[in-house]
């Protein structure tokens, strides 16, 4: 892998982390203003048209695309990404996106923890140590005990241990299956199962709102194709460590747009959950 293929990886990841930090903040002010279940249904319509286009102009077209020996694993793992996405939406209406992003920072911690009992992979007492530090962060972040420990803050975190085994479950499934067939179940599947559910809660939504809808979806398309690219062009592990900037982006997006501020906590937690995740990237590097 040469040098200016793994820049241009940083560069797409930084992209995509930046153009996921603005869908968060658009999905907090919709989900502020109507069901979150019906706004995660018109974002998946278009992400399952996305995914169909690009599906119908490779070889095979979709037929080739949903070839796969492991169906009910792909369905049950898309299930879970679509879930995972409207507890997190619930979770910036409740809490915001800065602290919201501080707790769901800890994900790649728990891809390393889970890593053992669903992949089988081997995870030295080093990065056991560093998954310890990261959820010291995440307690810090909750302050359980100090009398104003919020319930709410238990919601990120659950959409964290369920974007963990998304991954995982993603990783097993691409043992057998081509990213193109994960990426089509993903959006199809996704789609169905938020219809299903969505389209019991349609509230009729103002002209300017329609606006943010369609910049919304065509947020999610293009960050999901700026990391496709992102994957083919460098190394998981040398662009892995530039998501952490998501929070970055997210928590300025907070502050400037949501009036949010930051706590001395959730800052000290945050720092913590992502200096322990980059150590964990690291030493999954180092051992590969």
């Amino acid at each position: 892998m040469n040098a200016q293929n793994t820049r241009l990886g940083i560069w797409l990841m930084i992209t995509t982390t930046f153009i996921f930090a603005m869908q968060d903040g658009i999905s907090r002010h919709l989900a502020s203003e109507y069901n979150v279940l019906m706004v995660v249904m018109i974002r998946y319509w278009f992400f399952a048209a996305f995914v169909m286009t690009i599906a119908s102009r490779k070889a095979g077209g979709l037929r080739a695309a949903a070839a796969t020996s492991q169906p009910l694993m792909q369905a049950f793992r898309s299930l879970l990404l679509v879930t995972e996405i409207c507890v997190m939406i619930l979770g910036f209406t409740l809490l915001g996106l800065v602290e919201s992003h501080a707790v769901f920072a800890c994900y790649p911690l728990l891809i390393a923890a889970l890593s053992g009992p669903v992949l089988g992979e081997k995870v030295g007492w080093r990065r056991w140590v560093a998954i310890a530090v990261g959820f010291v962060g995440v307690i810090i972040i909750l302050e359980p005990g100090f009398g104003v420990f919020k319930p709410q803050a238990i919601v990120p975190l659950i959409a964290a241990l369920m974007f963990a085994l998304y991954g995982l479950l993603t990783r097993y499934v691409a043992r057998r299956d081509t990213a193109a067939t994960s990426f089509f179940w993903t959006g199809t599947v996704g789609s169905v199962a938020m219809t299903a559910v969505g389209m019991w809660f349609w509230e009729p939504m103002i002209g300017s709102d329609w606006v943010w809808m369609g910049a919304l979806c065509v947020a999610g398309a293009a960050g999901h194709w700026t990391l496709i690219k992102c994957y083919e062009v460098a190394e998981a592990s040398a662009v892995q460590p530039f998501a952490y900037l998501q929070l970055l982006f997210a928590s300025t997006i907070g502050i400037l747009i949501f009036s949010e501020s930051i706590r001395l906590n959730v800052a000290l937690g945050g720092a913590l959950i992502v200096g322990a995740g980059l150590f964990t990237l690291w030493r999954q590097r180092r051992a590969a």
